[in-house]
C-alpha cells in the first residue's frame, strides 16, 4: 500500500530504540527521508548505520530550550523541508506518588510537553506554508487512565493530549494534521530493558521479573503487550495521505487497555 510518502522529509525523536526506531523504519520504507534524533550520538550513528537510506542525525536533548529550533534547522539544513514530525521522546519509571519529587514532575513536564511543543512551533508554520504536514505526538494510555506507578508521567502525557488538540484545531485550515497516539504497555526497553520498568516493578512488589511481566500483559484485554512496530504502523499511518480526514484525534493503540469509546 502505498501511503504518499515517498519524497516526504520527516523528524523522529527518540529514534534509537522502540517505537521511535520502528517508525524510521516504517517511513524509511514508505521513502520518506528522516532525520533521526536522540541524546546518544554514538547510538545514533549506529542506528543510522543499520538502517541505511536517506537518513540524517542530530544528536539533542529534545528538553533544552532550544532544542526545537536545532533540530528543525537540521532537518531544513539536510533535506530543505519539512513534512512530518513525530515526537516520540519520552520515558517513565514507577514511582509512587508520595515519592515524586518537584523534579520528577518538572522532568515529565519537559519531555512531555514542552519539548513536543517547541518541536510543533519551530515544524508546523512551515509546514502550513507548504499546505501540508503531518505531526504525531506519542502519548500514551496513562494519559487517558491515570496510573498509580508514575502520576507525573500520566498528567504530562494528559497535557500532550491537550497540546496536540490545540495545535490540531489551529493548523488544521492550513493542511497541518496533528494527531496523538496513546499507547499502553509495550514490549520495548522502556519495559524490558535492564532496569526497566519490568525489574522496577518486580522489586517494589516483590515478585520475579517474568511475574510482573505477565502481571502487566494480563490488564490487557488481548492478554500481551503491544509490539514497538504494531504502534509505528498507526503513527506512520497517521502521518500519510490515507489519514487525509484525520486530525484533533488521540488514537488508542493499547490492545484495548483503556475501555471506553472516546
Amino acid at each position: 500500500m502505498d501511503l504518499g510518502l515517498s519524497g516526504r522529509a520527516a523528524i523522529v525523536t527518540g529514534a534509537t530504540r522502540g517505537i521511535g526506531l520502528a517508525t524510521a523504519r516504517r517511513l524509511l520504507a514508505e521513502g520518506a527521508a528522516v532525520l533521526l534524533v536522540g541524546r546518544d550520538a554514538e547510538a545514533l550513528e549506529a542506528t543510522a548505520d543499520s538502517l541505511g537510506g536517506d537518513l540524517a542525525t542530530v544528536a539533542a536533548d529534545v528538553t533544552s530550550s532550544h532544542a526545537g529550533d536545532r533540530i528543525v534547522g537540521s532537518a531544513l539544513q539536510r533535506f530543505g523541508r519539512v513534512d512530518v514530525l513525530v515526537n516520540n521522546a519520552g520515558t517513565s519509571e514507577n514511582k509512587p506518588l508520595e515519592e515524586l519529587t518537584d523534579e520528577d514532575w518538572e522532568d515529565q513536564w519537559e519531555l512531555s510537553v514542552m519539548a513536543p511543543l517547541r518541536l510543533m512551533r519551530a515544524a508546523i508554520p512551515r509546514m502550513a506554508e507548504a499546505g501540508w504536514g503531518r505531526v504525531v505526538n506519542v502519548s500514551s494510555s496513562s494519559g487517558k487512565r491515570p496510573s498509580p506507578s508514575n502520576a507525573a508521567y500520566s498528567v504530562a502525557k494528559a497535557a500532550e493530549l491537550s497540546l496536540s488538540r490545540v495545535f490540531a484545531d489551529a493548523y488544521a485550515g492550513d493542511g497541518v494534521l496533528v494527531n496523538a497516539v496513546a499507547p499502553g504497555a509495550v514490549a520495548s526497553e522502556l519495559w524490558t530493558g535492564p532496569g526497566g520498568l519490568a525489574d522496577q516493578t518486580a522489586k517494589r512488589s516483590g515478585t520475579s521479573r517474568e511475574e510482573a511481566l505477565q502481571a502487566a500483559a494480563g490488564k490487557i484485554p488481548l492478554g500481551r503487550m503491544g509490539e514497538p512496530d504494531e504502534i509505528a504502523a498507526v503513527i506512520v499511518f497517521l502521518c500519510s495521505e490515507g489519514a487525509s480526514n484525520v486530525t484533533g484525534a488521540a488514537w488508542s493503540v493499547d490492545g484495548g487497555t483503556v475501555q471506553t469509546i472516546v
